[in-house]
């Protein structure tokens, strides 16, 4: 098997600024670890109440055509507050990102199409969207259950 060739110029010789590229690997490391512990966070407190009446949203997820709305509602009450925790605490981050990355997508449709509400009414779940979908293609980073098992879905 060939050995890729190496970049003709290593990444901190790019920078403006080589003096710091230790901190900056130290700030890419913290970053991805601020950003998946406080998606975590924020989709467990927005999923918090609906995991305490997992059917209670039975009815809106079926006027979206998720039927039966029981099983639907309980999956988006669970993903929420669990996918939540998983992704806050960096283990089996990957499917949990997925299912996140899917509900807020739902949520896009809901908020864009559904309510009409355009841009100004699915922009924040774009966002959380973008981010999720970071973590399902990279993983929960290096400072993550996930990395400590070494073992990554």
């Amino acid at each position: 098997m060939a050995t890729p060739a190496p970049l003709p110029i290593e990444r901190h010789q790019q920078l403006l600024f080589p003096t710091f590229a230790g901190v900056y690997a130290m700030l890419a490391n913290l970053s991805v670890l601020v950003m998946r512990v406080t998606a975590g966070v924020l989709l467990m407190t927005h999923g918090w109440p609906k995991i305490q009446d997992p059917f209670k949203n039975a009815g809106m997820v079926e006027s979206l055509g998720f039927v039966p709305g029981t099983l639907w509602s309980a999956l988006l009450a669970g993903t929420e507050f669990f996918g939540g925790l998983l992704l806050a605490i960096g283990f089996l981050t990957r499917p949990a990102a997925v299912g996140a990355t899917i509900v807020l997508l739902v949520t896009v449709y809901f908020h864009w199409i559904v309510k009409s509400e355009g841009l100004a009414g699915s922009e924040k779940s774009l966002l959380w969207a973008a981010i999720t979908f970071y973590f399902v293609a990279h993983g929960g980073g290096f400072l993550s259950i996930d990395r400590a098992l070494r073992k990554e879905i």
